[in-house]
């Protein structure tokens, strides 16, 4: 596989789940004609994150088989694009911040709930998820391994980690909250730290409490053919509203674990066929072997921009 695009969808969510759904389709389309692999939301899109009260969370809690993310999965297959929708998840005994992805062909292929739930704030009224599933995306041209974070999970090392041990060489995290230089330099880190890309998604400024400034990091902070290190930032949007303005330039990265971290908690090292693409197998004993790292697949991404021509009015 030689590129992965993802598409960062920065928008400003509506009133209704109806319209937040006509407005989200629409977004999915726009990014497909942009040629994106991938079609990423901000957090709780379903709701624009509205998080209030038990009995508020409760009555705009939707199922995840219902119309709302089935709209999505159909979408996806229309468009042969996969998309990863957000959405507030009706679930007993309370409702979860969820996150699913549906491939090219409208299959189901990771479905999370934010295990990080922010304790201190009314996200205490969520019930949050208990682990990091990773997934293979079959893209057309190629498949990626992927692994999802939501907002607050990338405050915490072990989450890349986790997903990175998984075998994910791209982690998608939607986001809801002002994207200012130290939260910007969690996710650099966390690429950084677990050699993974990472593309994330945040509501525009006019969202309450956020700003735009989506990002996306390829993890790579080293290349034999580069003197000293690099800047591992891909891009990173304005504040404003918009879907694809411009592809990135492009960068390449791998889930390069290195084998110390191939232990698995019930005993024996995990196969290295779970860790990295299969196709890419040979490459990788031979990048570690001379000490180096290779790229896999190029990670290109949009987001807003000033001329206009992709934005959604």
């Amino acid at each position: 596989m030689e590129e992965f695009r993802v598409a960062l969808l920065q928008l400003l969510p509506t009133g209704t789940v109806e319209e937040n759904l006509e407005k989200g389709k629409e977004a999915c389309r726009r990014a497909a004609q942009a040629g994106a692999d991938l079609a990423l939301f901000p957090e709780m899109w379903s709701n624009g994150y509205r998080v209030e009260s038990p009995e508020q969370l409760a009555a705009e809690a939707i199922c995840a088989d219902g119309a709302f993310v089935t709209a999505f999965s159909d979408l996806a297959r229309e468009l042969s694009m996969a998309i990863g929708v957000t959405f507030l998840e009706r679930y007993d005994p309370a409702p979860r911040n969820a996150l699913r992805v549906f491939d090219r062909t409208g299959k189901l292929v990771l479905s999370y709930a934010k295990c990080h739930t922010c304790a201190f704030d009314k996200e205490r009224f969520l019930t949050p998820g208990n682990s990091f599933p990773t997934a293979a995306l079959d893209t057309g041209h190629g498949e990626v391994q992927i692994g999802a974070m939501i907002c607050y999970d990338r405050e915490f090392p072990e989450s890349a980690r986790l997903l990175m041990l998984g075998g994910a060489e791209i982690l998608l995290v939607p986001n809801a909250c002002p994207m200012e230089i130290n939260r910007i330099s969690q996710l650099r880190a966390r690429a950084y730290e677990n050699m993974v890309g990472i593309a994330t998604v945040n509501y525009p400024h006019g969202q309450p409490d956020c700003n735009g400034h989506s990002t996306a990091f390829d993890g790579i902070a080293y290349r034999e053919e580069e003197p000293g290190s690099r800047d591992t930032l891909v891009l990173e949007a304005g504040e404003a509203e918009g879907v694809i303005s411009r592809p990135s330039p492009s960068r390449s990265f791998a889930n390069t674990a290195p084998t110390k971290y191939m232990e698995t908690p019930g005993g024996g090292p995990r196969s290295m066929a779970r860790c990295c693409p299969r196709k890419s197998i040979r490459r990788f004993c031979a990048a570690r072997n001379k000490q180096e790292f290779f790229g896999f697949v190029q990670l290109f991404c949009g987001a807003t921009g000033t001329n206009g021509e992709n934005m959604v009015k």
